[in-house]
């Protein structure tokens, strides 16, 4: 039995590995291009290097899962095509004891999935971000992060529902002072230009313009509406890129940092309405449940391929990556529907990241006893 087990363990890491690679690089691919702009511009080449290994932890946390479930899927495939599985079979071996070492790595895999996902990539996406804006090569339209109140520009805290390149849909801005907010603009749409190197302009249409008397700023009776057809919001980034400070995204923030987020949300955005909290804290909810799903898909990316790849008896590659990029696709498609429904927190979204991770572990725990 030891034997066997060293004989699978042999074969699942070489490919494991393998498959990671390629995943990764073909991942990075973009990251190269831009990195190849950077150097064009004058950037040091030692600050880019840095830069592009702060983002390889990232890019791990999809490429691990997307591995396991690929390499599953060509062992047994193999395994099953030559017969190694039926005679192993034959010599008494239950199902359970074959596939032992390899569910073994897959909860290992998921174990440094969780602390990828809730510590480590997230600080290093976070360095990326600060070393590139030190630089002041950031793509400052990138710090509008959708579902997010964005608190980076002095004086503008700043909501975009959704982002599509330069268009912007479900804008929400709130103008503030000393005292708390001077002005609320809310807008159907926008969009955003850069007219100067270091200023960004948001031109705002079909707008609500909410301004509380100066004299009663607690009596919403007394604020002012203002219906406009177009207003614009400029944003100075030469501040903002001299002090090289940037606040966290939800991509950026640790899983305890998540966790007080959601825990201190009033705290965090004292002037937002009891609605605008709810989805803010949902979308904190939202990323928290999405790593850990992630983290935990590698165990049942595992379950569901060893039957799947038994199933296939194939051993080509480019049929395992195609049942891989499948069943990952379907996984992926849970996340976009979770991040969709964000602004509806009744629907419990940070519910239905875990459908596809519960479901393939139940799909994959009754295949495998079929074949036992």
């Amino acid at each position: 039995m030891r034997v066997l087990n060293k004989y699978m363990l042999h074969d699942y890491l070489v490919i494991f590995f393998m498959t990671l690679l390629i995943f990764t690089f073909v991942m990075c691919v973009g990251a190269v291009i831009k990195a190849i702009d950077l150097v064009a511009r004058g950037v040091s080449v030692w600050i880019i290097l840095r830069a592009f290994t702060y983002n390889i932890p990232y890019i791990l946390t999809f490429s691990i899962p997307m591995s396991a479930m690929t390499t599953v899927l060509l062992l047994f495939g193999r395994l099953s095509l030559d017969g190694e599985i039926t005679a192993m079979r034959a010599s008494g071996l239950s199902m359970w004891q074959i596939i032992s070492p390899i569910i073994f790595v897959s909860i290992l895999l998921s174990g440094f999935c969780v602390y990828l996902n809730i510590s480590l990539a997230p600080n290093a996406h976070f360095a990326r971000r600060q070393a590139l804006v030190n630089l002041g090569v950031e793509d400052p339209i990138s710090l509008l992060e959708e579902g997010r109140f964005v608190r980076d520009f002095p004086g503008f805290m700043i909501y975009v529902g959704k982002k599509d390149k330069n268009e912007v849909t479900d804008v929400v801005v709130y103008e503030t002072g000393p005292e708390g907010i001077t002005r609320s603009v809310r807008a159907r749409s926008g969009a955003l230009s850069m007219p100067q190197p270091q200023l960004m302009m948001i031109d705002l249409y079909d707008v609500r313009i909410d301004q509380p008397d100066t004299s009663y700023p607690d009596d919403p009776s007394r604020t002012r509406t203002i219906h406009a057809q177009h207003y614009p919001v400029p944003l100075d980034f030469s501040q903002l890129f001299r002090q090289g400070e940037i606040s966290k995204t939800k991509s950026s923030m640790t899983l305890r940092e998540l966790t007080q987020s959601i825990r201190n949300v009033r705290d965090l955005y004292p002037h937002l309405a009891e609605r605008e909290l709810r989805q803010t804290r949902m979308g904190y909810l939202v990323e928290a449940n999405e790593r850990l799903a992630l983290s935990l898909s590698c165990f049942a990316f595992t379950l569901l391929g060893i039957p799947l790849g038994m199933k296939s008896r194939r051993r080509e590659s480019s049929f395992g990556v195609g049942i891989s990029l499948g069943v990952v696709f379907i996984f992926y498609f849970f996340i976009i529907i979770a991040d969709a429904l964000v602004r509806h927190p009744h629907l419990h979204p940070d519910i239905i990241v875990w459908f596809p991770v519960l479901a393939g572990e139940a799909l994959g725990f009754y295949l495998i006893r079929t074949h036992d």
